[in-house]
């Protein structure tokens, strides 16, 4: 599972919870992954939109522009369970090898 998977999975973890803005998803993911770059998260936030993972539309906001909002949609629900089952197959494997 490559890095860019990882952040896929970690994004998605966080959508399945509720819908989000970009900014409090890099906040969150910084909190655990502190290297984080606000450049890479809204370029796989673009791509799984593309892909038709998630949804994005403009929440309201009475102080300055319009916050955007994402939204897992089935698609990306399908595709959190194939990055969860990698990932988890990945872990099995690495425990297999005595890697904790």
């Amino acid at each position: 599972m490559l890095k860019k998977d990882l952040i896929e999975l970690c994004l998605l973890h966080l959508l399945a919870q509720g819908d989000q803005y970009g900014y409090d998803l890099l906040r969150r993911l910084r909190a655990a992954f502190p290297d984080t770059q606000e450049s890479n998260l809204y370029a796989v936030l673009r791509g799984l939109c593309r892909d038709g993972c998630l949804e994005q539309y403009a929440g309201t906001s009475s102080d300055g522009p319009a916050r955007k909002y994402y939204r897992l949609t089935n698609h990306g629900t399908a595709r959190y369970g194939e990055l969860l089952k990698q990932w988890r197959a990945l872990t099995d494997a690495l425990a297999a090898l005595g890697i904790q």
